[in-house]
């Protein structure tokens, strides 16, 4: 049994409502059962009851066993003072207010419906499923689906917003700065993310703003805080980039103290650090107030124009250094810039917009529905049970559906799970 479950039965009223008794006997009718509280605090808001003739208006808590009041050290805690109603699974300990009063205590154990603790256990217990509700999602209405993917779009930007708001007060809340350590970071993908972040932080941004319009320096610059100029290389575009780069830290008194080495370690070559670096280096030096113009741009048309980099010419016949491949000029790819739009520009967009207190949803819908769906294993997965994602808005809910929800069981939290059990 979960407590969870117990907040369902309680929410949807998934018992015998009827003649209800209080273990010690006080008539309870149910008015309201009140708002359900997802943080903090008693499990329900303002519910409505009237016990024994007379009607309250207050707090409802939730748990399996009535002594788990005093495991939780709610008796400590003020804001369960309003509490007018303890609803339990099991009855083993009396509850008292500061008081001395006792808390009136609501048995669930045999009232709950056959069909809702049979629903539960299907959905919970059952063989192991790559989410609990495999079987049943297919056969969830789209119009739910497609709804409540809306509403996890946004849940995961203000994660990743609470994110940005630490980096942004990391960086004194100089966007600019704010964006290239984003950008960067987004740059690595996932196998590099990290230590393109840790690459991108590693240098003052105001050194940045020196080399921003000096393409070949900022690229040795990055390279070299990378370590892939270390050791010996006969190559003389390292030597020179080598050479460069040793000045420039001199200069700046520059630390690689804290940088994580980029891997090289199944990635395809243009996927290579010395690629997005390069191309990175490229796109930031091609428009020194990237920032600007990246809040400017309106269409996934502009903000493609705006990202069209190449990495230096260098790389044309090279993945690393000294090695001679195909000629083929290394263009980010739409594919990529794709990428960079839904994990960079629409996160630091609302960013913006939140602190200016400005609501820009609409756009940034507009903007996630313009932009084709993500490929991933998740996507895949979710498309094999039911086609629901059209676009990157619906992709990005997916995502958030997946690893907020279905790995962690919070089926009681999701309108999927409870639309399967309210069926």
């Amino acid at each position: 049994m979960k407590e969870d479950f117990l907040h369902y039965v309680w929410k949807f009223q998934k018992f015998i409502t009827q003649d209800l008794q209080a273990i010690r006997g006080e008539v309870i009718e149910i008015i309201s059962p009140g708002q359900h509280n997802l943080n903090a605090g008693p499990d329900f808001f303002n519910a409505q009851l009237r016990i024994d003739g007379q009607q309250w208006a207050g707090n409802v808590e939730i748990h399996i066993k009535s002594s788990d009041w005093y495991a939780h050290h709610h008796e400590r805690d003020p804001a369960y003072d309003s509490v007018i109603l303890h609803v339990v699974w099991e009855y083993d300990a009396a509850i008292f207010r500061n008081d001395n009063s006792e808390l009136p205590t609501l048995v669930l154990k045999n009232l709950v419906q056959s069909e809702a603790q049979t629903s539960y256990q299907q959905l919970f217990f059952s063989e192991e499923r790559w989410i609990a509700c495999e079987l049943h999602f297919p056969k969830i209405e789209p119009f739910l689906v497609k709804h409540w993917l809306g509403s996890l779009f946004f849940e995961r930007l203000e994660q990743k917003n609470e994110r940005l708001l630490q980096q942004l007060e990391i960086s004194k809340y100089h966007w600019d700065a704010l964006f290239f350590v984003t950008l960067g970071a987004n740059f690595g993908l996932k196998v590099n993310g990290e230590a393109f972040k840790s690459i991108a932080e590693s240098v003052d941004f105001s050194i940045i703003t020196k080399y921003a319009q000096q393409a070949l320096a900022l690229e040795c610059l990055l390279f070299g805080q990378a370590g892939l100029l270390d050791g010996a290389n006969e190559d003389p575009h390292f030597q020179e980039l080598k050479e460069r780069y040793a000045f420039i830290k001199n200069k700046h008194s520059l630390s690689t103290k804290g940088v994580i080495m980029p891997k090289y370690f199944r990635l395809r070559p243009p996927n290579f650090p010395t690629i997005r670096l390069s191309q990175f280096a490229a796109l930031w030096s091609q428009h020194p107030h990237l920032f600007s113009k990246m809040i400017e741009a309106d269409s996934r048309q502009a903000l493609h124009a705006l990202f069209k980099a190449s990495a230096s010419d260098y790389w044309d016949k090279h993945y690393n250094f000294g090695v001679v491949s195909v000629c083929r000029k290394k263009t980010i790819t739409s594919a990529f810039i794709d990428l960079l739009l839904i994990n960079t520009v629409i996160p630091i967009k609302f960013c913006y917009a939140k602190f200016q207190g400005k609501d820009i949803s609409e756009a940034l819908i507009e903007l996630a529905e313009s932009i084709p769906k993500e490929k991933n294993a998740i996507v895949s997965r979710f498309d094999t049970l039911q086609p629901i994602a059209q676009n990157a808005f619906d992709s990005q809910g997916l995502l958030q559906l997946k690893n907020n929800y279905c790995s962690k069981n919070r089926c009681m939290h999701c309108a999927i799970g409870i639309q399967y059990l309210k069926e």
